[in-house]
């Protein structure tokens, strides 16, 4: 991506740069979820990366925020809040808050959205940023995210952003019964990105394709402690 700024200021014009994400990034791909193409319209993904990544804050690439996590690229940011299917009533937990980018969108699509994250700078630091954007229905835990959250359970969808084996017992036990949750499963070479949908007494599942996200540490998670 050519680096545009504005004449009179000299900075970088991220508008300009969010607008052409969406086009070519989100819609460009097959993403037609009108709610979610707006969020990411809306959402400024440079003010979720550190201060020296900025300019790259709108490529179709993943970048560091520290503590060896990434910020997931736009296009999966788009393709895991389409797939969760929301129309806007419904109480969404999120495992792994990492920059907070992937929760403000989710924050855009649903009435409430719980987020668990294990690393208390990351969801310090995310937090402040939600709150600066008026994110007013996030509601944040440092905790294991493999765990869930259990008093708040159950949930209308669950979106996990690191990768895990199978998917951990806690999250699909706090899935509300007709309730979405989308999931990276694997290994940490090879992943795949699972939807699954809770029955009366079954779940079923469902490949949207090869992804690749960090692995999930937790008592349920891809590295166990």
């Amino acid at each position: 991506m050519r680096i545009l700024s504005n004449k009179k200021t000299n900075f970088p014009d991220f508008f300009s740069f969010r607008l052409r994400m969406v086009e070519e990034q989100v819609k460009g791909r097959g993403i037609n979820d009108p709610r979610v193409i707006s969020a990411m319209a809306e959402v400024p993904r440079h003010l979720f990366v550190p201060a020296s990544l900025q300019s790259q804050a709108y490529r179709d690439i993943a970048l560091p925020i520290g503590e060896g996590q990434t910020i997931s690229q736009p296009y999966m940011v788009a393709l895991m809040s389409a797939a969760l299917e929301l129309k806007g009533k419904e109480r969404v937990l999120e495992i792994g808050t990492g920059s907070g980018y992937q929760t403000a969108i989710l924050s855009k699509l649903a009435e409430r959205v719980y987020s668990v994250e294990r690393i208390r700078s990351l969801l310090e630091r995310a937090r402040k940023i939600l709150d600066q954007l008026h994110c007013h229905n996030v509601l944040t835990r440092l905790f294991d995210g493999s765990l869930g959250w259990k008093e708040e359970a159950p949930f209308d969808a669950i979106l996990v952003t690191a990768a895990t084996d199978s998917p951990p017992p806690p999250l699909l036990q706090q899935l509300k019964e007709g309730g979405i949750m989308v999931v990276p499963i694997g290994s940490a070479q090879t992943q795949k990105l699972i939807r699954i949908r809770r029955r009366i007494k079954s779940f079923i599942q469902e490949e949207l394709g090869e992804c690749q996200f960090v692995a999930m540490i937790g008592r349920h998670g891809l590295t166990k402690f």
